[in-house]
């Protein structure tokens, strides 16, 4: 177990950055009508909202910036997504067509109770020295 857990924190992150690059590409691709995804009109509820979270939560996520957060709002835009689309369809997944949703649901639960793991821009010794140089600057 041991040696398991001395890779953690890389999985974590590798976890972190893979479901944020498929679940921006996916709000990137109704956004903008690309990789052979028809364009969604903008501001139409629910489906360009949806499309501006998972371009703008994606990137927050797979660059660790407010990762837990965004998270969240991601996890909670795909429970609503298989919620108010799929589950009229049928009670499972895989027959309401919801496995995505739901994956991507869980995805960023697990993401937002693990945290951001490695390689995450928020632990970047660079941006905490600047943290603590307003924290300095704000207590004068």
């Amino acid at each position: 177990m041991a040696v398991l857990e001395r890779w953690q924190d890389q999985v974590v992150g590798l976890f972190r950055i893979v479901v944020g690059f498929m679940f921006a590409t996916h709000g990137v691709a109704a956004l903008f009508g690309v990789l052979g995804v028809e364009r969604i009109e903008p501001l139409v509820w629910p489906g360009w909202w949806a499309s501006a979270i998972q371009t703008v939560g994606g990137l927050l996520v797979l660059l660790g910036l407010g990762t837990r957060y965004a998270a969240l709002l991601c996890s909670g835009s795909m429970a609503y997504a298989y919620f108010t689309v799929h589950q009229s369809g049928a009670l499972l997944p895989v027959q309401n067509g919801g496995e995505k949703a739901a994956l991507f649901s869980f995805a960023f639960l697990l993401i937002a109770f693990l945290g951001s793991g490695a390689w995450a821009l928020e632990s970047s010794p660079l941006l905490k020295r600047t943290e603590r140089s307003e924290l300095a600057t704000a207590s004068d």
